[in-house]
C-alpha cells in the first residue's frame, strides 16, 4: 500500500529520498558544514551556519530539556525524516523519548519527536519562519519553538491539526528573551538567551 504526496507516488518518493541519500553523502565531504533538508518534492542543500550566538541559544533550551525531563534526549543538527510525507529536517534541536528511538537510526522518526526548536539564521529567517512553520506540523511535530536572536522574539507554535488550508499549528504564544516560557511539559527560563549583534 503506497501513499502520495502532493502527486508523487511511492516510487518518486523512494526516487527523492536516493536522491536525499547521494547529496547528504556529498554534503558530509563539503569544506564548510551543509545539510539536506526537502519540502514538498524539493531538495535543498543548505549551509549550516553556527556563531556563538546561535550554538548558545540551542544550549539553554538542550541543557534544560534533559534537567527537567530525564528520560528525553535532546540532541542538535541531526537527521529528522517524516515517513508519512517524506519530508526531511535538521533541525537544531528536538527532543524525543529516549527508548523511542533507536539510537543506531540514520534519522528519527519526527512523529517520535516530542519538540523541535530552531534558531533564525540572519541569512536565511524565511527558511525557519515561515518553510518549516508549514513543514512541522505536516510532519506530526507537535511543538515547534523558533528563537529568533535578531529582535529577541520567540515563538511557541503548538497544536497541529488539519484544516481547510492544510495541517497547521493552530496555536501561537510569542515571548521574548527573559521571559519564563512553558512549552508542554517544560517551562524555559530564557535569560541565557543571546541576540545578534
Amino acid at each position: 500500500m503506497g501513499f502520495v504526496v502532493n502527486g508523487m507516488g511511492p516510487e518518486e518518493l523512494a526516487r527523492m529520498r536516493e536522491v536525499v541519500a547521494h547529496l547528504s553523502e556529498y554534503a558530509e565531504h563539503l569544506e564548510k558544514g551543509w545539510k539536506v533538508e526537502t519540502t514538498d518534492g524539493e531538495v535543498k542543500l543548505v549551509a549550516m551556519s553556527p556563531n556563538l550566538p546561535h550554538g548558545t541559544n540551542v544550549r539553554v533550551f538542550r541543557e534544560q530539556i534533559e534537567v527537567q525531563t530525564p528520560g528525553v534526549t535532546a540532541v542538535n543538527d541531526t537527521d529528522m525524516t517524516d515517513p508519512v510525507t517524506g519530508l526531511e529536517k535538521v533541525p537544531d534541536l528536538m527532543a524525543f523519548v529516549t527508548g523511542d528511538v533507536d539510537p543506531q537510526a540514520e534519522s528519527v522518526d519526527s512523529r517520535a519527536v516530542l519538540l523541535v526548536m530552531e534558531v533564525v539564521s540572519r541569512a536565511n529567517p524565511k527558511n525557519d519562519l515561515v518553510t518549516k512553520l508549514q513543514d512541522y506540523p505536516r510532519m506530526g511535530v507537535p511543538v515547534y519553538v523558533i528563537v529568533d536572536p535578531r529582535d529577541g522574539t520567540i515563538g511557541v507554535h503548538s497544536d497541529p491539526k488539519p484544516g481547510p488550508d492544510g495541517v497547521r499549528y493552530r496555536h501561537s504564544v510569542p515571548y521574548t528573551f527573559g521571559d519564563t516560557v512553558p512549552v508542554g511539559e517544560w517551562v524555559f527560563e530564557t535569560s541565557g538567551l543571546v541576540r545578534y549583534r
